[in-house]
């Protein structure tokens, strides 16, 4: 398993795509080893450096009555598990101060959600771990605003920081990916991770439960690599249709290959 120096080496290569991908949130073991066995096939057959990535607690789910995941001790449990067995980095996300600090003991990479994006207190603690802090946009800020966001972590002692773009929301149940978002966010001297899922999520367009557009993920994925994106961020499923969260806008586990490979030739050719 590389050490965080390597892992960070990798991440900030501008030569070489890096993915992070995986389900929204762990329904069960079994699910993330199926993932994970899958990309890092594909990965390693395309030269793609892969991050394993999956949620413990969705927090800010659109109803509570939602699945929100198996919680910290049983979520650290099993991504602990997916690094040991396919020796790839791990990714989660972290909504407390408390977690963060637990997350740190175990994954690789803390992220902190695009809701949470301006709690300075939660961002202190992530970077307080020594762990690479992935920073997503948050949906209600413009992309010039997240230099202050770094700026947090930075002042914190972050020197391993990452910038997501994730879209922005004017209500309605929609989001807006504006590319310029890209070239502004890498200005700031970070490498920066276009989110094609999340980006095409119609939130609480499901009533109940967020809905989305998971036709136009590769699209905007295409244009993202374009504008000189280092990295995208996915969400994926065997069976989206029967997630337990974000089924809308997640690609098919089964797309996956064939979807890389596409998006890997427009990386290649802008570099």
């Amino acid at each position: 398993m590389p050490d965080s120096a390597a892992i960070w080496k990798s991440l900030n290569s501008p030569r070489r795509l890096f993915l992070i991908a995986g389900p929204c949130v762990i329904e069960n073991e079994k699910l993330c080893r199926t993932v994970a066995a899958s990309l890092v096939k594909t990965c390693q057959q395309l030269g793609i450096y892969y991050v394993f990535k999956a949620s413990f607690d969705k927090a800010n789910r659109t109803s509570g009555k939602a699945f929100r995941g198996p919680g910290i001790e049983g979520g650290l449990n099993t991504l602990a598990a997916i690094r040991e067995e396919f020796g790839v980095p791990v990714l989660t996300d972290v909504h407390t101060e408390e977690q963060a600090k637990l997350a740190g003991e175990v994954v690789d990479i803390l992220q902190i959600p695009a809701f949470l994006c301006r709690q300075t207190d939660l961002i202190q603690a992530a970077v307080a771990t020594g762990k690479i802090v992935n920073l997503k946009k948050g949906q209600f800020l413009s992309p010039a605003e997240m230099g202050r966001v770094a700026e947090k972590a930075r002042l914190a002692g972050a020197k391993k920081i990452l910038l997501t773009e994730r879209g922005t929301t004017f209500g309605y149940n929609n989001l807006v990916a504006d590319m310029r978002s890209i070239p502004i966010m890498k200005s700031f001297g970070f490498p920066v991770i276009f989110d094609a899922t999340h980006s095409v999520q119609l939130p609480g367009g499901g009533g109940d439960k967020s809905a989305g557009q998971r036709e136009f993920a590769p699209v905007l994925a295409s244009a993202a690599l374009a504008v000189g994106a280092n990295g995208l961020f996915i969400e994926t499923h065997p069976k989206p249709d029967e997630a337990l969260s974000d089924g809308p806008n997640m690609i098919p586990l089964g797309e996956m290959a064939a979807t890389l490979k596409r998006l890997l030739k427009i990386f290649n050719a802008v570099r």
